[in-house]
């Protein structure tokens, strides 16, 4: 087990015509591991980013074409392959699942993550989301090995509820993954906090494709795929166009921050479980 990994995100500019949308995701993937990448990872909504009307027409099962699409690639490029997530369908007609499937560099399926935390907001007229009328919750936390490495499975709103961060810590990553297609309005504010927040509490590096620029209907992604490293420091970070941003993770590198700053060590969960908050 190597403590180097090269992985790479890819940025893009998903809208309604899923054909269009998996051309350009192949190309960039192919980009990024021509530049080294042994682990590529995709952003949320990565096959199709329109409007709710079109969910039902776009929605796949798993396994099914776009995730048997994105297997044949990992296989084709011999790497680790995260498909950013897509909508798969669910049990009900009128519903489904925002869902990340991570491949294996022979093209099975490592691990399935379901968004648990669904984006229901309304910014005063800012921005205006209600994600749970067509997508339902998922109720399961992710983990899965890359080369000998534990890494975590979120998607986009979930990086503010640092809850689901820290179990996934516990569970033993060392890296986990973010792909989104943040809003431009929240994204300037909060998304760079967030990610090297993520990363400071829980020692671990994060990684984030993203979504950039205008999409259907009336709505606009902030972009800035980035790589935060254990100490909270951004390595790496994508320039505001669709394209890759390609570096190296380092877990000697995380194995020193945690010893030399072992907040993780230090928690005291049995205290946790018996306090009474005051006030």
């Amino acid at each position: 087990m190597s403590d180097l990994l090269r992985i790479g995100l890819v940025q893009m500019n998903s809208r309604s015509d899923k054909t269009a949308n998996l051309v350009v995701a192949e190309q960039l993937v192919t980009e990024a591991a021509q530049q080294g990448a042994q682990l590529v990872a995709l952003p949320e909504y990565v096959n199709f980013l329109g409007p709710r009307e079109l969910h039902e027409a776009n929605a796949e099962p798993i396994p099914g074409p776009t995730s048997e699409r994105f297997a044949e690639l990992a296989r084709r490029l011999g790497i680790y392959l995260l498909g950013g997530s897509i909508l798969e369908r669910s049990e009900r007609p009128d519903k489904f699942y925002n869902t990340s499937v991570l491949f294996a560099p022979d093209g099975e399926i490592l691990a399935t993550y379901r968004k648990i935390h669904l984006f229901d907001v309304d910014l005063s007229g800012n921005v205006t989301s209600n994600e749970s009328v067509t997508i339902l919750p998922g109720d399961r936390i992710v983990t899965a090995q890359v080369a000998g490495h534990t890494v975590g499975l979120t998607i986009c709103y979930d990086l503010r509820f640092p809850e689901l961060y820290r179990l996934l810590a516990l569970a033993g990553a060392e890296l986990i993954f973010v792909p989104a297609a943040f809003t431009l309005y929240t994204g300037k504010d909060h998304w760079h906090v967030l990610l090297r927040a993520r990363a400071i509490e829980n020692q671990c590096y994060i990684a984030a494709p993203a979504q950039i620029g205008p999409h259907d209907p009336g709505q606009h992604c902030y972009g800035h795929s980035l790589v935060a490293d254990p100490w909270g420091t951004v390595i790496a970070e994508a320039t505001n166009r669709v394209g890759v941003v390609v570096t190296t993770l380092d877990f000697a590198y995380l194995r020193e921050v945690r010893q030399q700053l072992p907040s993780l060590a230090n928690r005291r969960p049995e205290v946790y479980a018996q306090a009474v908050p005051v006030g």
